[in-house]
């Protein structure tokens, strides 16, 4: 599953897993101290860097494939569906409603029928921001340094020190080093 070969959306391991997550992430949603609650749900990750920060209402499918970088804050009610690996780098910061979405169904509708799933890893780089309400489907690649805007649907991937948004994403400006508009 991990590694985006097809499997059984349906094995009774993944669905125990997945249903273990739901009780412990219930419970953690549930505190009041911020602290606590980060804490906790830090130990259900693959890794977590320091400075980690996510508002009430995170939730994922199994924590283990899940790496996230130092400084990282995530607003209100995350998703990251984790069927494969998601990685987020350093200094990232996430609005509310924001969902990382790996889980791939075939097209096909006698493999749908069969209960059959595959995933594709999704990658955000360093210094990267995203305004509320974003969607990443799988297999997306983001650069270092990129903004997304509020709303975007990213169905593709993107390089370095651009500002994308849309639904589709597309790229609306280049940013230089500094994080200004590009000339030209």
């Amino acid at each position: 599953m991990s590694d985006g070969e097809p499997y059984e959306q349906l094995d009774p391991e993944l669905v125990e897993r997945r249903k273990l997550m739901r009780r412990k992430l219930l419970k953690i949603n549930q505190l009041d101290d911020n602290e606590q609650q980060n804490s906790q749900i830090k130990e259900l990750l693959a890794d977590s860097g320091d400075d980690f920060w996510a508002e009430t209402g995170i939730e994922f499918d199994y924590g283990f494939n899940i790496h996230i970088g130092n400084h990282f804050y995530a607003n209100y009610h995350l998703t990251l569906l984790d069927t494969c690996p998601i990685t987020i780098g350093d200094h990232c910061y996430i609005g509310p409603d924001v969902g990382f979405y790996t889980p791939v169904h075939p097209l096909s509708a006698k493999l749908r029928d069969a209960d059959v799933e595959l995933g594709k890893p999704i990658t955000v780089g360093d210094s990267v921001w995203m305004g509320g309400h974003v969607t990443i489907l799988p297999g997306v690649t983001i650069g270092s340094r990129v903004v997304v805007g509020a709303g975007s649907v990213v169905t593709k991937s993107f390089g370095d020190d651009v500002v994308i948004a849309g639904n589709p994403a597309r790229i609306i400006r280049h940013l230089d080093d500094n994080g200004d508009v590009s000339p030209g």
